[in-house]
């Protein structure tokens, strides 16, 4: 997979090259990764409800085709685009996510940190009282009965430090997720953070991780690239 540093990059037009490149992708077109930051913009999922917009001001708010909710991007924040075909790579939806989460996790424990999942809540997260607590979540998604109903996300003392969200087309994938490094966390606050009021929202500088913008990207799209290969090589 090809990897792509863009720098700071406006959302749209990076929104429009990634559309651009999966529909004009071939069977044989290889994949790649995209890394960059973004300008202050709030992006609206497909499945977003206007009333999770709390007060937004002076920072634009655009429509997308991924999943989800609604979510902020800004500077210090690291944004990962996996532009992968699906198919061919071998595995699932399901699959996808999980091992883009797993490069999250992996990230993270680079710096000392310990990232979680939360059953019914894409992303990761981190305990507040204590992000380097190799602690298990009572909430953990491993804890569902087999075919029981997604339950109800339980957040109480943890903080998101990574949000996800794709769009399939044609089994390739576009969008995908971003992680907090060191960002101004204020227009959170004008949001419900993926559609879940009065969730608190982290990045590395405020649970006491000062890491590089740099160093944070190339580890995560390392990760991401290990993770990421075809089913059975990773």
């Amino acid at each position: 997979m090809y990897t792509r540093f863009l720098g700071q990059a406006d959302y749209a037009p990076t929104l429009q090259a990634m559309q651009q490149f999966t529909a004009q992708r071939s069977p044989q077109t290889p994949d790649e990764l995209w890394m960059c930051e973004h300008a202050a913009t709030f992006t609206q999922g497909i499945a977003g409800l206007p009333s999770h917009l709390l007060h937004t001001g002076d920072i634009p708010v655009v429509q997308t085709n991924r999943g989800g909710q609604v979510t902020y991007h800004g500077p210090g924040q690291v944004v990962a685009y996996p532009l992968i075909d699906l198919q061919r790579a071998g595995y699932f939806v399901k699959e996808y996510v999980f091992r883009i989460e797993e490069a999250v996790i992996r990230t993270l424990a680079t710096l000392g940190v310990t990232g979680h999942r939360v059953a019914g809540a894409p992303g990761i997260y981190v305990r507040l009282d204590d992000p380097f607590s190799h602690a298990m979540l009572a909430q953990r998604p491993m804890q569902r009965s087999d075919g029981s109903p997604a339950p109800e996300p339980v957040f109480e003392g943890l903080g998101k430090i990574a949000a996800l969200g794709i769009k399939i087309s044609r089994h390739c994938s576009y969008h995908g997720v971003a992680l907090n490094v060191k960002m101004d966390l204020e227009p959170y606050h004008r949001i419900n953070p993926c559609g879940y009021a009065g969730l608190q929202t982290v990045d590395l500088s405020t649970i006491g991780v000062n890491a590089d913008w740099e160093d944070v990207a190339k580890t995560l799209a390392q990760e991401l690239s290990a993770r990421l290969a075809p089913a059975g090589s990773a």
